[in-house]
């Protein structure tokens, strides 16, 4: 009996340890996630830290703030795991000074068509005609079909992005088969009208509700044109930097699925490798651009750090991310040099001061 009770007590105390190691790995995370600062929501307070408790060139900061003043910078932050270590304003904005976020706004309906899918509205494998109802391109119809919300997170939907920013039927022409081309365009807009049908809330009460207010943004959408374009202070476009950096957690709350950022910040085809679902990514062995079907050899930054993703915005709007550094870096203003609709010669010569600092 006693060697039974021996027996089953060890066979217990095996059976708790197992649990215990594979509760130990489930939940392991990543360390530095473990220590990213949240500022509270519903308030102008947020922690600070110095470059000097970074150990980085204090005396690279000013020439740094000197070559953004020159370039037409408006608000610059860098954040470090979540705390300001340089916060900026220059060329009449401050704080409070709201400014368009352009593309860069791109990468909120990303993170919209993820809450969506998560909480089961929608499917972003599905076809877009399953929730906007078919006609909504002039492709004939057994080449719209093949055009799923995937596609158009992706900028591969085939369809032609020489006929301009409108995207009513007339203007949504047929060029390929969704998923054979790459092309920057508009049509990435109809995933805003796929939440608004599947959730039978408007476009802006989900985004408010769901992202918005949860981590304490503030701006709002106007429509210029054809699209809505987002416009907030500097601040919140730090806010949904750091959330993302953040693998879309916010203190204690998981706002977007982890496998979903991670699904959207890494390729999401073999055409363009440096393009997720509406992210630009750096690192890869070649990119393309808006309006050219041309691939270039290369990193789309090459002197930024090779994990960094971004969100890039008409006339140089940039959300960098950057994990191995743990950095989340924002820029709004006018344009550096010349208008551009997204890349520009700017982002390198930008991370080349950046880095001097830093390194």
């Amino acid at each position: 009996m006693k060697s039974y009770q021996f027996t089953s007590i060890l066979l217990l105390f095996l059976v708790f340890l197992s649990c215990s190691d594979d509760d130990s790995s489930s939940d392991d995370v990543d360390p530095q996630l473990e220590d990213i600062y949240f500022p509270p929501n519903n308030s102008d307070t947020w922690e600070t830290k110095t470059i000097s408790e970074l150990n980085w060139n204090e005396d690279q900061l000013q020439p740094l703030l000197d070559f953004l003043e020159e370039k037409n910078t408006k608000s610059f932050i860098i954040l470090h795991n979540g705390k300001i270590v340089v916060e900026e304003y220059m060329n009449g904005h401050n704080s409070n000074t709201t400014w368009y976020w352009a593309s860069a706004g791109k990468t909120l309906t990303t993170a919209i068509s993820g809450i969506a899918e998560q909480e089961g509205f929608i499917d972003i494998n599905n076809k877009v005609s399953d929730y906007v109802g078919t006609g909504w391109t002039s492709a004939p119809a057994e080449k719209e079909d093949l055009i799923t919300c995937q596609h158009l997170l992706s900028m591969t939907s085939g369809l032609d992005d020489e006929a301009g920013d409108d995207i009513s039927p007339e203007n949504l022409q047929y060029v390929a088969d969704a998923g054979t081309r790459w092309a920057y365009h508009n049509v990435f807009v109809k995933m805003q009208d796929v939440v608004e049908e599947a959730t039978n809330e408007t476009w802006d009460n989900y985004f408010t509700n769901k992202l918005k207010n949860p981590i304490g943004m503030n701006g709002s959408w106007t429509t210029l044109g054809n699209i809505n374009v987002y416009w907030s202070n500097t601040r919140s476009m730090a806010r949904f930097g750091l959330l993302t950096y953040a693998n879309g957690s916010w203190e204690d709350t998981q706002i977007l699925n982890e496998n979903f950022v991670v699904e959207a910040t890494n390729t999401s085809q073999d055409i363009n490798l440096a393009y997720g679902y509406l992210w630009w990514l750096n690192g890869k062995s070649t990119y393309h651009l808006p309006q050219s079907q041309v691939e270039f050899p290369g990193e789309l930054i090459p002197d930024a750090p090779s994990d960094t993703f971004t969100a890039l915005g008409l006339n140089d709007q940039k959300i960098y991310i950057v994990p191995s550094k743990e950095l989340v870096v924002i820029r709004m203003g006018q344009a550096a040099d010349s208008e551009n609709f997204a890349l520009s010669s700017f982002d390198n010569d930008l991370w080349v001061k950046i880095n001097t600092l830093i390194n």
